[in-house]
């Protein structure tokens, strides 16, 4: 079982030492544990410290691509070099490293396919008030989304299974943290929470400027999540929102007829028609987005299929048995057959009865 732990890295070199020698260094049911630091375009000596402390994987961006991208090309990494079990861990030593250990677990009992470091952010010292609301707020949002009932759904602190990776599927720019449990909860993957405690605050965060940008990016990504595998709850209810509005502007006008007064609420049918014009395309919008769906769950199971083959191990191959495939990829196999099978026929004689 190998087990490979991944700090992304933006100029931590003050930190990062806390954070690698605090990884465990053995762990029941884990044969072995590689630590890998992907610099997402560190201009300090975050790398040669790194180095210095004995880790050798290394993800390296020349310039600073993201929390998102920098999760994808880890797990891309770590997978290529046989990961079981891949864990994600900030480099500002938010998280404690010490409890790697009870969240893969879970894993290992193979009674989850992701495990979520929980951070009781009602305990958290350094979380204002208003701060602590929103995580609750948000873990709620995300959880309707997911159909999970996850106390701490912002947290990065996570072990995942190589099979959960293989069908996990990262798009967005900002953070990966509620699209993932989206996906995960949508595609039914197993989740649980492990109770954690944070380490003390050593900076401020650098995904975002100030709280509300956050909200603002989260929210993007919740609703685009929440959209693409649920989109008939979405459209469904705009259309009936829209009919609504039709609905009551056309009942005015008709009452209004009836009572001989209707010369002067035209007003009423032209805000209707524009809400049956929105109803109607919301209605279309349901059509095309089923189409969409069952695409996209198309594409999701072949992709899941080439990464299942691209990050295979090398499978033994019996020479006797050569493939074309096996050919294409391994020349070498395509051995000289036997004299038996090379010696030319017996010619037959034509005059012969």
């Amino acid at each position: 079982m190998r087990l490979f732990v991944q700090i992304p890295c933006l100029n931590e070199e003050a930190t990062l030492p806390s954070v690698i020698e605090s990884i465990p260094k053995e762990i029941p049911g884990i044969d072995e544990i590689h630590i890998l630091v992907i610099d997402d375009g560190s201009s300090d000596r975050t790398v040669e410290i790194a180095r210095e402390l004995g880790v050798k994987h290394f993800v390296f961006h020349t310039r600073n691509m993201g929390l998102a991208r920098s999760f994808r090309d880890g797990i891309d990494y770590a997978l290529q070099r046989g990961a079981d079990i891949v864990v994600n861990t900030d480099g500002d030593n938010q998280y404690p490293q010490d409890r790697i250990a009870d969240l893969v677990q879970p894993i290992l009992n193979n009674t989850a396919d992701i495990v979520i470091g929980d951070r009781q952010t009602k305990t958290i010292a350094h979380f204002s008030p208003f701060k602590k609301m929103m995580q609750a707020v948000g873990s709620r949002v995300v959880n309707f989304a997911a159909g999970t009932k996850l106390p701490d759904a912002a947290s990065g602190f996570r072990a995942y299974s190589r099979e959960s990776l293989f069908r996990l599927n990262v798009v967005t720019e900002f953070s990966y943290c509620m699209e993932t449990i989206i996906q995960a909860g949508n595609k039914r993957l197993r989740i649980e929470s492990v109770p954690v405690t944070t380490n003390p605050k050593t900076r401020e965060s650098r995904l975002f400027k100030n709280i509300f940008e956050h909200m603002g990016r989260s929210g993007g990504a919740i609703m685009r999540s929440y959209v693409m595998f649920k989109p008939h709850a979405v459209f469904l209810s705009l259309a009936a929102l829209f009919f609504l509005g039709a609905a009551i502007p056309f009942g005015r006008f008709l009452i209004l007829t009836w009572m001989g007064i209707a010369g002067d609420h035209i007003q009423s049918l032209v805000f209707g028609s524009a809400m049956l014009v929105g109803c109607l395309l919301s209605l279309a919008l349901i059509v095309i987005s089923d189409m969409l769906r069952t695409n996209r769950t198309l594409v999701e199971d072949q992709l899941e299929r080439a990464k299942a083959a691209q990050y295979a191990p090398e499978r033994q191959i019996d020479p006797r048995v050569v493939t074309l495939d096996d050919a294409i990829r391994h020349p070498s196999l395509m051995v000289t057959p036997p004299e038996s099978l090379t010696r030319p026929l017996p010619r037959r004689d034509s005059n012969a009865a």
